[in-house]
């Protein structure tokens, strides 16, 4: 369905909930090391619920061997330096969602990187720092799949 990848994540609980999401929506999850947790944490198992089972999780060196082994259709970020509205692009199965460590984001040579036009920003109150990562992920991942008519699905 889709690929979110997450670049060098910070936090367990909200890769155990994205892990989740991923299971219940068809989606593979991709970690950008370094981690900051080890993939056995509890808190990390605790949000993810045991779902690691029902969903495809993988790791990688870095974000270019990433690229080269997954090939996406499409790479999107996600940050809050976008200028481009989530809501107003047109996604496809297969697309990837980059989404950037808790504290500090996505690196600017990642996102010097992007096609013109794929670095997405989530509309936000004025002054407003940024979402919770899995929150974040949650809604890109069902908008995109709604966009597919929920292809594979239900």
């Amino acid at each position: 369905m889709f690929e979110i990848v997450l670049y060098e994540p910070e936090i367990p609980p909200n890769t155990g909930n994205i892990i989740r999401l991923c299971a219940n929506t068809g989606s593979n999850l991709h970690l950008i090391e370094p981690l900051g947790f080890d993939l056995d944490d509890t808190k990390l198992k605790r949000a993810g619920l045991d779902y690691d089972e029902f969903a495809t999780v993988k790791t990688y060196p870095s974000y270019e061997a990433f690229l080269e082994q997954i090939k996406p259709v499409n790479v999107y970020a996600l940050s809050t330096h976008g200028s481009q509205s989530f809501f107003d692009t047109k996604f496809v199965q297969g697309d990837a969602f980059v989404f950037g460590p808790e504290t500090r984001g996505l690196p600017k040579a990642l996102l010097n990187g992007m096609v013109n036009g794929h670095i997405l920003r989530l509309p936000m109150f004025a002054g407003s720092r940024s979402l919770n990562l899995s929150n974040t992920a949650a809604i890109v991942v069902y908008e995109a799949w709604r966009q597919c008519n929920f292809m594979s699905g239900q």
